[in-house]
């Protein structure tokens, strides 16, 4: 028999929780020149999304955030960036609630706060996915990373969001590339460039790439070079410490 969801879920009023309030988190992952997205797959209803829940009425909303993430996928100290908020009227359909809802053994009347509308905060964050393993929870069959040029089928508006969250990787990465700590603390420009061209998916002109990383301020060469390969061994990088 199946596991319920947490009582203060269940409950039809949701009096425990802030209504109409919502978080769902994109969750990249980074290696070796792949870029990941963590998603899940509702037990028993084919229905995959990301990871999200809600909002408890005694909790900062930063602080929701990280609960969510750790109870949906047993991922902890993850750092999350707020990016958007999604509160259109035609993201509300109560179909895949009520799907999750009966496939836990629960039959909601039409009123239940779960099929409300929602108003969606959007968190992103970009990790090693060598390093973070997920655990599926109770109400998943699955949890695990799919690749972002691939993805499967998602429920409600969450392509959306995993696109818009995309587009603001994108644009933040020459501002929050050091808090990500994806690469080695030395690393080579070309390791640098690499890393760019995966998330935007383009290739970059290798001087044009260098110029302007160096005219950010962010990395300071080292003497020592880079003792691999059989060519001439490229310069050795690290980020500025505070920048």
């Amino acid at each position: 028999m199946s596991k319920p969801l947490k009582v203060e879920e269940a409950e039809p009023k949701g009096v425990d929780f802030l209504p109409g309030l919502a978080v769902d988190t994109v969750i990249f992952g980074f290696h070796l020149n792949q870029l990941k997205i963590l998603l899940l797959e509702y037990r028993n209803t084919g229905l995959m999304a990301l990871p999200g829940g809600f909002v408890r009425n005694t909790e900062n909303l930063n602080d929701a955030a990280r609960r969510i993430l750790a109870e949906r996928t047993g991922l902890q100290d993850i750092y999350l960036e707020q990016f958007y908020v999604f509160g259109d009227l035609t993201r509300h359909d109560p179909a895949p609630m009520r799907a999750i809802m009966q496939a836990k053994g629960h039959m909601p009347d039409d009123d239940h706060w779960l099929l409300s509308r929602f108003v969606s905060v959007g968190y992103y964050a970009l990790v090693d996915f060598t390093k973070a393993i997920p655990i599926p929870d109770e109400l998943s069959d699955s949890c695990g990373w799919y690749d972002l040029a691939a993805l499967p089928p998602l429920m409600q508006d969450h392509t959306a969001i995993v696109q818009k969250a995309l587009a603001t990787l994108q644009a933040d990465l020459d501002r929050k590339l050091i808090g990500f700590n994806l690469l080695s603390e030395t690393f080579t420009m070309a390791d640098l460039q690499s890393l760019y061209e995966t998330i935007l998916g383009q290739p970059l002109h290798r001087s044009g790439f260098q110029r302007k990383i160096l005219g950010l301020g962010i990395v300071e060469r080292l003497e020592k070079q880079y003792s691999g390969g059989a060519h001439k061994a490229p310069y050795l990088y690290r980020f500025v410490p505070n920048k």
